[in-house]
């Protein structure tokens, strides 16, 4: 460690350290645009031009100047300290600490100098809002000072790093104005949106590409004024080898580089879209590191860190983590549902079970009514949390829908019987052929736990209002689907045969059908193809196997003299009304018929609740159970729903996200915390390097094994046959790997301009006119109030506010024109109005 003065701070940092990382720890700051905490330390004049860029379809080549010395980065020099004994400013960035070094990082002198550079940048970037008294609330188009569109700024004006610095070290009042340079902005590539005329040479984005991630899919040159111009190898991103990780976009600080898609949060957090969208909030980047080192057991256990049912999602997931596949806007997404069924089935040892960590028994009882994904899940994460679980269903074996109701030729019941084995042999007791109503009476359920948590499924199926509807050979699709998981043989052989439905579970019931040897299958329903619920893909998949899918037709009557013949249908050009509400309508003008021998009517699903037996039981408009919100409380004290009782037909993944979320309410409910967080794997840090392999932005899908339709269409066998572990390893390598973007660190903001809120600081302050903010000890702002005497108004606030600990002050003769400005920006940034100091504020306000 070396010992140096910073600004008559002694501070001590390690021995190889710059001075802009010393005061950075020491929490000094020092203006800088160039330098990142990700990026190496190095002399910017290391960056060599290139002979020629590209941006877009134009090609910028290298102009030398006349001596050849300025080619070279010289860096922002925003970063200029004085260092005693040295004669002139040098950079923080660059200069390796000495012991005993006085530096000093504020002065006039150094204050000018930055100004100046500041006055360059600006020259050739829009600096228009920056300048604006206006600024503060404003929303930048339509602009209140009519200044033309070009000289605004870009739309990451509020959260710019170039904004924040500049407004910190101020901009010279003679800088000139902005004149567009006619540089190109383009839209038309994957994943990043780049215009060029926001670009203020800083290279971030080139060294993060380079020196960071080794792909060197950008570089810059100087044209014949000297100005930096970055752009890529090859006229597109693909061209250029860039691996679309999207760290460009992270480190630019101007809105440069900004991503096409809007940024996917999670519980306020930023994470990856396949996070995002996860309804379990399955860490997918990491089980997909894992297996791309082939470690198939640790992606397991990371896969389980989520979800109980992991071989059973690896299977039947509608993955909608895949839709939103940031992979997808550049050739294909991953197999991301295929890789965590890969990560079961190479798994080996089960490494997570010497994770696993109960916590300490609660003495605390739960009954849990359904034993399908949404119960096994609840009482999974129950039990984990001490508390005594009991799992009734109705059925013979544990599963619910997953073994009574999808077909096999989805899941296997080897994958479930599996995860089943896992779950209940943490201590859970399960009792089977128990029908809550028939065989135990829900109040007795009540009284013999502390708490109740009901997620028994949508298993009831929804009857079609139809006329002919009771003819035989008018069966319900469900029905059909519970017979086949039972053992049950059926055959449609030469038979053509009508599905009427347009969600998954009539596809289900469409491909199941066709397995049975009929001569057509043909599935009818409400919606347009677009507006069909079932995925696409599982439609795809159905007609690649023979169905007929005719979509936009509802049936009118179903004729027949004892068995139904013929089904009538109308034209569909409506199916919910302005409101959203389920009110289709008809052409009845435009009329088809189809010969049928049996009708299997799939048109929804609902929860039969008969078994509560309470009239002081709240059931919602559609028939499930009504909760209160996010708690999943139910109107009768200490009893919780969860699963399709709640939500109505949704998937396994939907399930189990509703099983967690019952689990930490009930958790909380019986006096703990909710927290539902049982790590089964140590963290590991990710690799620091891309593929850099030739064309890996072309790279498409890892397709895998399936059995050919002529064969799938004869048997209820598994369609999909998985992914050796050669074949997952190259489908995870597939991967952007997106999410290390997020691990790349900022630069610190300037300091906060707030004031503790005392009676010196108080003291201090101007008899005029102005607005002050107050804010709490999280430095949130809650009250913004203009007054005609600043010093009067905060110090009487001194004697009466509990809740302020920071102010800030805006000296302006027209306080209530500021006031205002303020508020607008709050509301812009949260939404709503500053709560205010008292009862009387928001009155105060208007």
């Amino acid at each position: 460690m070396i010992k140096l003065s910073v600004d008559g701070m002694e501070i001590k940092t390690p021995a190889g350290s710059t001075i802009l990382a010393a005061a950075d720890a020491a929490g000094l700051y020092i203006p800088r645009l160039c330098s990142h905490p990700d990026l190496p330390a190095v002399d910017p004049a290391a960056l060599e031009p290139w002979a020629e860029i590209h941006q877009g379809a134009a090609k910028r080549k290298h102009e030398p100047s006349a001596d050849g010395d300025s080619d070279r980065y010289e860096g922002c020099r925003l970063c200029l300290v004085e260092i005693e004994g040295r004669e002139e400013p040098i950079r923080a960035c660059t200069l390796q600490v000495d012991a005993g070094m006085r530096v000093v990082t504020a002065s006039p002198a150094l204050d000018s100098l930055r100004r100046a550079r500041l006055r360059e940048i600006f020259a050739t970037h829009p600096h228009a809002c920056v300048q604006c008294a206006q600024k503060a609330g404003c929303v930048q188009e339509p602009c209140s000072t009519n200044v033309d569109k070009q000289e605004r700024c870009c739309p990451i004006f509020a959260d710019c790093e170039l904004r924040r610095v500049a407004e910190h070290v101020g901009i010279p009042a003679d800088t000139p104005r902005y004149l567009p340079a006619g540089l190109p902005l383009i839209e038309d590539e994957p994943l990043i949106l780049r215009e060029h005329e926001l670009c203020i040479g800083c290279l971030r984005c080139v060294r993060v590409c380079r020196d960071v991630w080794k792909i060197d899919a950008l570089g810059f040159v100087r044209d014949g004024g000297g100005r930096i111009m970055v752009g890529t190898k090859a006229p597109t991103l693909k061209e250029s080898g860039c691996n679309f990780c999207l760290s460009c976009v992270e480190v630019c600080p101007t809105g440069t580089l900004r991503p096409r898609r809007e940024e996917t949060r999670r519980e306020g957090n930023r994470v990856p879209p396949c996070v995002a969208t996860c309804p379990a909030g399955m860490d997918v980047p990491r089980y997909i590191r894992e297996i791309r080192r082939g470690e198939f057991g640790r992606a397991e256990a990371v896969v389980r860190e989520a979800a109980p049912l992991p071989r059973v999602l690896g299977q039947v997931c509608f993955h909608p983590c895949e839709e939103h596949c940031l992979r997808s806007d550049v050739s294909e997404p991953v197999a991301i549902c295929a890789l965590k069924r890969a990560a079961l089935e190479h798994a080996g040892d089960p490494i997570w079970k010497s994770f696993l960590a109960p916590r300490p028994e609660s003495g605390k009882r739960v009954g849990v009514v359904g034993a399908g994904p949404a119960g096994l899940s609840a009482a999974w994460y129950l039990r984990l949390m001490g508390h005594e679980v009991t799992l009734f269903d109705s059925q013979a074996q544990a599963g619910g829908w997953l073994r009574n109701g999808i077909p096999a030729y989805r899941i296997s019941a080897e994958a479930l019987d599996a995860d089943i084995v896992d779950l209940l042999g943490l201590g859970i007791e399960v009792r089977t052929s128990v029908e809550i109503g028939r065989d135990l009476d829900f109040a007795e359920l009540r009284a013999g736990h502390d708490a109740v948590c009901i997620a028994a499924g949508a298993r009831r199926a929804k009857r079609l209002p139809c006329e002919g509807a009771e003819l035989s050979g008018v069966e319900s699709g469900l029905e059909l689907l519970a017979e086949l998981a039972g053992g049950e043989t059926r055959s449609l052989t030469g038979e053509t045969v009508v599905v009427i439905g347009g969600g998954n579970v009539a596809i289900d019931v469409a491909r199941t059908a066709r397995r049975l040897g009929p001569e057509r299958v043909l599935l009818y329903c409400l919606e347009t193809r677009e507006q069909m619920p079932a995925h696409e893909w599982e439609i795809a998949e159905a007609e690649g196997e023979g169905v007929e899918v005719h979509a936009g037709w509802g049936p009118a009557r179903m004729a027949g003299e004892d068995r139904v013949q013929r089904v009538d249908f109308r034209r569909c050009i409506s199916v919910f009304d302005s409101t959203g509400r389920f009110a289709p309508e008809f052409d009845e003008s435009e009329t088809a018929s189809q010969a049928a021998d049996r009708v299997l009517v799939a048109i929804g699903q609902e929860p039969s609740l008969d078994f509560l037996g309470n009239d002081n039981f709240e059931r919602s408009g559609a028939g499930t159970v009504k909760t209160d919100g996010g708690s999943l409380r139910t109107s009768l004290a200490g009893v919780f729903a969860g699963g399709e009782v709640v939500s109505g037909p949704a998937s396994v993944i939907d399930a189990v996200a509703q099983g967690r979320r019952a689990a930490a309410e009930i958790d909380r409910h019986l006096g703990g915390d909710g927290e539902i967080r049982f790590p089964l794997l140590d963290e590991t840090e990710p690799d620091r390097e891309l593929s850099g392999a030739e064309g890996f932005a072309a790279l498409e899908r890892t397709p895998m094994s399936r059995l050919p339709a002529e064969e799938a269409t004869t048997c209820l066998s598994l369609v999909e046959a998985g992914y050796s572990a050669e074949e997952a390893m190259r489908e995870a390598a597939h991967c952007l790997r997106c999410d290390l973007r997020l691990r790349l660190g900022q630069n610190p903001p300037p300091p906060e301009p707030w004031l503790e809120f005392g009676a010196e600081a108080v003291a201090s302050l101007p008899e005029t006119e102005g607005v002050y903010q107050l804010l709490d000890e999280e430095k949130a702002v809650y009250a913004i109030k203009g007054v005609d005497d600043l010093k009067a108004a905060l110090t009487e606030l001194l004697e009466t506010s509990v809740k302020a600990r920071f102010f800030l002050i805006d000296e302006d003769p027209m306080y209530s024109k500021r006031e205002s400005e303020l508020i607008q920006a709050y509301l812009q940034q949260h939404g709503c109005m500053p709560p205010g100091e008292g009862d009387d504020d928001l009155d105060d306000l208007f």
